[in-house]
């Protein structure tokens, strides 16, 4: 079975930082805006769900058709408000674990 992952972290302002589609799947054409609508629409569902549990995995809270979202709220002491992740070596352990995962 074809499957496909998008691998999102979203800074504190709902601003996409850093993105990874992985699987076996075809892509789709308009993959890119439809991870960024459900991504979006999910935001609204974690701001409400982030004041009231102490959890920082939420699995499951959201779902478009196939597609489920699940969640981990960090904190980076480290970022740098507008900037994105571009490291290479970053990109490829993401990657690499995203394969041995799904």
């Amino acid at each position: 079975m074809a499957s496909t992952a998008c691998f999102m972290i979203v800074s504190r302002n709902d601003i996409p930082i850093y993105e990874a589609e992985v699987g076996s799947a075809a892509k789709r054409e308009d993959a890119a805006q439809l991870h960024q609508f459900i991504l979006h629409a999910a935001l609204d569902v974690v701001q409400d769900l982030a004041w009231t549990t102490s959890a920082m995995f939420l699995k499951g809270i959201d779902r478009f058709n196939d597609m489920v979202v699940s969640v981990y709220i960090l904190l980076n002491p480290l970022y740098l408000p507008g900037s994105r992740i571009t490291s290479s070596h970053f990109d490829t352990k993401v990657r690499a674990l995203a394969r041995k995962y799904i």
